[in-house]
């Protein structure tokens, strides 16, 4: 008989078994939100759920040649430990991917392989980052506080506003980066679905090189700035991703890059990512997520290597995903468009890439509603419509903002909920 350990082990939350660094170490609002959308599931609602990063395979399958590639590597029996920096056939198509799409020609040396871009950001955080050093970062943004709080850094958050698209300007950020080691920016943008202008991201890549000049000559660790641009091959209409390198060339020496297969080709599952930045910072990532075990599985590397090469497989499915992507997203933007020229408190920047949709909820005061979550708890109950708050991704104001994310919905989903927004926003204003 088996020896029922239950009444032996305690609290799944008992703060004296662990250390003080996972004690103040903030559970995903997302993943509790999550948890709330399957119970309503559970019941048998009816919910576009536009919470989850994440992408539906039935919406978006990975491309059929990757997914062929992947199961051949399996039967060849590419189940054997990686290199710790990955597989040298992938950092080779990664490097002509780069030349190719972004005109960008890096070394051998400057990329690493990784499972997926978390641990690509980690080991940034890792290799730049010594406790009390600071780290500055916009909000809203994706997880940088996690990551900060995990290494000890010390948060400098630079609160961006709609008219920029939530994009952080040279002004905002000038007069933290004399005392910043890490800069992390994103584009475009997770929660909010904008890019950086290419103005506003040379201003800032001058003001860096500047910046590192002056420490260069004292004798200082240079800034350094992360750029996630994991969704990059997303954009959409006249927006143009642009990096820090094609405007600023000597940002290159202080330039890291988060990149990998997850969004561009919806293989969130596959767990396949990559940085190219300085061999003397990925030099020591290597180190770090080689500690880690945070290699990609071998199968998948030797796949993506062969997709990625493929140009014609690789263009065409680009092409579909960012037709089926934007689609949602501009049915989504023209829905709350009408509503607000019906006189309702709701509005939504166009969308320029990624699969997001910002859109703010007017309601603070409004039906006795004080905070966003209350905003979105009764959208989720009144019209089964997912969303997650800007507090998620760093923001602390209530301001009636919101991220909406369309992998894991159909059209049809949306068109068929928006109608049901447009009633509680019709019953709360009374219009």
């Amino acid at each position: 008989m088996a020896l029922d350990l239950t009444s032996l082990l305690g609290p799944a939350r008992r703060d004296d078994t662990v250390g003080t660094m996972v004690r103040g170490l903030v559970g995903s609002e997302i993943l509790r939100i999550a948890g709330e959308i399957r119970e309503l599931v559970a019941q048998g609602k009816q919910v576009c759920n536009l919470t989850v990063g994440d992408f539906s395979p039935k919406e978006f399958p990975i491309p059929a040649a990757l997914g062929e590639g992947i199961a051949a590597a399996l039967k060849a029996g590419e189940t054997n430990y990686p290199p710790s920096d990955g597989v040298l056939t992938l950092r080779q198509a990664v490097l002509r991917f780069y030349e190719r799409a972004l005109g960008l020609k890096y070394p051998m040396e400057s990329v690493l392989i990784a499972a997926g871009a978390r641990p690509v950001i980690y080991g940034v955080f890792r290799a730049v980052m010594d406790p009390g050093d600071t780290v500055v970062y916009p909000v809203p943004s994706w997880n940088n506080n996690h990551y900060a709080h995990m290494v000890g850094a010390k948060h400098v958050t630079v609160v961006t506003d709609p008219a920029h698209g939530f994009m952080p300007t040279v002004e905002q950020l000038a007069p933290h980066l004399p005392e910043a080691r890490l800069l992390c920016l994103c584009s475009p943008l997770n929660p909010t679905g904008t890019m950086i202008s290419p103005d506003i991201l040379k201003d800032i890549g001058q003001r860096v090189v500047e910046e590192n000049r002056k420490r260069e000559a004292q004798g200082r660790k240079p800034l350094i700035v992360m750029y996630d641009q994991i969704y990059w091959t997303l954009s959409f209409g006249q927006t143009k991703h642009v990096t820090p390198l094609e405007l600023v060339p000597e940002m290159a020496a202080y330039t890291v890059f988060v990149d990998g297969i997850s969004k561009a080709f919806a293989a969130t599952g596959v767990r396949v990512g990559w940085s190219l930045g300085p061999p003397s910072i990925i030099s020591r990532m290597k180190d770090v997520l080689g500690h880690v075990g945070a290699w990609a599985p071998k199968a998948e590397q030797v796949a993506v290597a062969r997709f990625l090469d493929d140009v014609p497989a690789t263009t065409s499915y680009l092409e579909g995903m960012r037709k089926r992507v934007d689609e949602r997203l501009v049915a989504l933007h023209q829905g709350f468009a009408a509503m607000r020229e019906a006189g309702l408190p709701v509005r939504s920047i166009a969308p320029q890439g990624a699969i997001y949709l910002s859109v703010q909820f007017d309601l603070i005061g409004k039906a006795g509603l004080k905070t966003n979550d209350e905003i979105r708890k009764l959208l989720l109950e009144k019209a089964g419509f997912a969303l997650v708050p800007f507090q998620a991704f760093g923001l602390k104001e209530d301001t009636g903002w919101f991220r909406l994310s369309v992998g894991a919905v159909s059209v049809e989903e949306i068109k068929a909920a928006l109608p049901r927004v447009e009633a509680v926003l019709r019953q709360v204003t009374g219009k």
